[in-house]
């Protein structure tokens, strides 16, 4: 069930720069948000309404300067949605609660037990540590 928010209430619930990413679909630089080189344990829940998203379990490094991860913590909590902006094909990730963007899934990291790469914003997520 997504959450019923004017995008007024939005605006006064998030900061500018997580309007712009979660409500916007923006992109936060690389090697700037937050959670790009956490190593901590716990869990990454959806800035906009706190849906748990991605455990730090299924975290890794993919030297592309944002929030890794080979698989989402229930895939309940997320959709997937074709992208075809930019002049490319990917598939973008949303918190299916808020519909909030998260950030995108690709097929390009063999070293994970999925070969998948959800390269997600920092800014669409709050880290709850174990």
């Amino acid at each position: 069930m997504k959450i019923p928010k004017k995008e007024e209430e939005w605006k006064k619930k998030l900061s500018p720069q997580q309007y712009k990413i979660l409500r916007e679909r923006g992109t936060e630089m690389a090697f700037t948000g937050a959670y790009w080189k956490n190593k901590e344990k716990g869990m990454y829940v959806c800035a906009g309404c706190g849906a748990e998203l991605f455990s730090s379990e299924n975290k890794f490094e993919s030297g592309t300067g944002w929030p890794s991860f080979w698989e989402a913590v229930d895939k309940k909590n997320i959709e997937l949605k074709e992208d075809n902006e930019l002049g490319m094909r990917r598939i973008e990730v949303v918190c299916k609660k808020c519909g909030g963007h998260l950030g995108h899934v690709f097929d390009d990291a063999p070293q994970t037990p999925s070969g998948k790469r959800y390269c997600i914003n920092s800014c669409a997520l709050e880290f709850k540590k174990k």
